[in-house]
């Protein structure tokens, strides 16, 4: 063996250093064992702004929900009755998203249940859904005392599991239930008229948005453009099933 140059040395050792100082700085003063695969799976939750807990690497939505569903970091981890992780076909074509739990869905730990998640199965009916063809989630996985709305720091920290879940299922096209809903996922403070308007587009998948049930349960006025909505979002799902 050629005896090494002490310049070249130093600069792999100088190498050596700033590896580990950038694990350092990514997961701390641990130490991960690298398995076939692992590397480019680390790449990818980093290039989808996932942050590095073990959750992010889940393979399957049961996977996921187990890793999850003891989750305390912010204050509505205390105050829950039930973690809502979202219910329905695991590879849905289709995801509906609501802003949060409710006092019913706190307490049975599904989304969308009671009057206004009876009136939800009948507007999937309507456009030839059924409740178990697609998946139905929320922003926030526990409910905000009072059913008030999610506070930026809690979307931050739940919003994730959010990309996780819709990783995982691989939908074509993501229908948002409510004004609020819309507006934290968009990052907008655009009106509900203006977002109904049009597809979006959240993290690559289309989006579209109407009003949410329990809305409709208080104004039976706004049935019919809830009609309207979900009639071009169907239009908008049959045409991306034909691409």
């Amino acid at each position: 063996m050629s005896e090494q140059n002490p310049s070249e040395l130093q600069q792999v050792l100088s190498n050596i250093q700033k590896f580990f100082m950038q694990e350092v700085d990514l997961f701390g003063n641990v130490m991960y064992p690298s398995e076939s695969g692992k590397g480019k799976k680390t790449d990818e939750t980093a290039a989808a702004g996932y942050p590095q807990e073990p959750w992010a690497s889940a393979a399957a939505l049961d996977e996921l929900n187990a890793r999850i569903c003891e989750c305390q970091k912010c204050s509505l981890g205390v105050t829950r009755t039930k973690f809502v992780f979202g219910v329905g076909n695991p590879h849905a074509e289709i995801v509906l998203i609501g802003e949060a739990p409710g006092a019913d869905e706190d307490a049975q730990g599904e989304p969308f249940v009671g009057r206004a998640g009876q009136l939800l199965n009948k507007i999937l009916e309507a456009i030839h859904l059924k409740r178990e063809e697609v998946f139905i989630c929320n922003i926030l996985k526990c409910r905000p005392p009072n059913n008030r709305d999610p506070q930026p720091e809690e979307v931050e920290q739940c919003e994730p599991y959010l990309w996780k879940q819709l990783e995982l299922i691989k939908p074509k096209i993501i229908l948002c239930l409510g004004r609020i809903s819309a507006q934290t996922l968009l990052k907008t403070n655009d009106s509900l008229t203006k977002l109904r308007e049009k597809v979006h587009d959240y993290r690559g998948i289309p989006l579209m948005v109407t009003f949410h049930p329990a809305a409709l349960l208080r104004n039976p006025g706004w049935k019919r453009p809830t009609w309207e909505d979900v009639q071009k979002f169907r239009k908008k799902y049959d045409e991306l099933m034909q691409k």
